[in-house]
């Protein structure tokens, strides 16, 4: 079941869903622009976001991982 692809599209939505909750605390609104580039992400960089998002201060910080972290 954790191979399926149903399943998989599951934890992402949930990890993306949860991403978008930490950052919004964490640096304030997300333009919708910068919500699809994350949305776009797998899921083990999704997973790589939220931990990395615990560093960061500004949305200056969100861009610059997801500029690092495109096309990976």
């Amino acid at each position: 079941m954790r191979e399926s692809v149903i399943y998989q599209d599951i934890l992402q939505e949930e990890a993306f869903s949860l991403i978008m909750r930490l950052l919004r605390r964490r640096v304030g609104t997300v333009a919708p622009a910068l919500q699809l580039q994350i949305q776009a992400l797998s899921l083990t960089k999704l997973e790589d976001l939220g931990e990395a998002l615990l560093d960061f201060s500004s949305l200056a910080d969100l861009e610059a991982w997801l500029a690092q972290n495109r096309g990976e």
